[in-house]
């Protein structure tokens, strides 16, 4: 089984830290701690509507049908301020990623907008997210807003089916939920579905926070409720510290000096 050495022991450099009372509920915290994931709520954090403007000008993911995409690789500096590191590609090795389309290839996209990331709330959002799981100044912080718009039915994951996304601290944030039917979240402590965590549908402003170390997540199809109107389903995903080796090569080469999650 591709990821079975990944998901045993317990690694203490991943632990979430004690965020600050006014952005993450105590419960969080506990729940990350003793149960490897956690459900949260960030819309009266943030303005959800003025995040969901940004999805207007999506461009379309080129490998992927049916998805639009953009992404960014972030960092906190020593200030604690969100800076952009620059163009870096995404790289899941195929041990992370079963899609044919997708694993195992240097992946370029748009990044997401100036505007977007010089919003004070977004840049809120990753300084608290850094928090929660101790990420420090100079650690690579991939951020993307992903998702699928169209008629019919459509798997949302392209065929990765139940996996994990090759990193520690994994968060997946829904943005809109429109016409949707299904789509529903689900968490597994094994890759074939044996044991099941968590069931749940998220609302927009909902977020799910995992260990995707020791948790392997996916998420049902999408259908439209109305058939006389398309269906749009956008999330975010935020993520760090990554035990895909292909992905630390790729972060190694364009980022020489930011500080990565040794693998070995």
């Amino acid at each position: 089984m591709k990821l079975d050495t990944l998901k045993h022991g317990f690694d203490h450099t991943t632990m979430p830290a004690h965020p600050s009372a006014d952005y993450w509920p105590g419960d969080v915290i506990e729940s990350l701690a003793h149960r490897h994931w956690a459900r949260a709520e960030v819309r009266s954090r943030i303005d959800l509507a003025a995040w969901q403007g940004y999805l207007a000008d999506l461009p379309r993911d080129p490998y992927v049908n049916l998805r639009w995409k953009r992404m960014s690789w972030l960092t906190l500096n020593e200030n604690n301020d969100v800076e952009d590191m620059g163009e870096c590609p995404m790289a899941q090795g195929g041990a992370f990623n079963d899609a044919e389309s997708m694993a195992d290839r240097l992946r370029y996209y748009a990044p997401l907008t100036r505007e977007f990331i010089s919003r004070p709330d977004v840049k809120a959002f990753v300084r608290a997210w850094a928090r929660l799981w101790s990420i420090g100044p100079r650690e690579p912080i991939l951020m993307q807003i992903t998702g699928v718009r169209g008629e019919g039915c459509v798997d949302p994951l392209q065929g990765q089916g139940i996996h994990a996304d090759g990193c520690k601290a994994l968060s997946i944030m829904v943005l809109n939920r429109e016409n949707v039917a299904g789509a529903e979240n689900h968490l597994y402590r094994d890759k074939e579905g044996r044991h099941s965590l968590l069931d749940a549908t998220l609302d927009p402003g909902d977020i799910l926070h995992l260990r995707d170390d020791r948790v392997f997540h996916s998420v049902d199809g999408i259908r439209q409720c109305n058939v006389a109107a398309p269906f749009e389903r956008f999330i975010i995903i935020i993520n760090s510290r990554f035990v895909d080796e292909f992905q630390n090569r790729m972060l190694r080469r364009h980022f020489p000096e930011a500080v990565l999650n040794e693998t070995h």
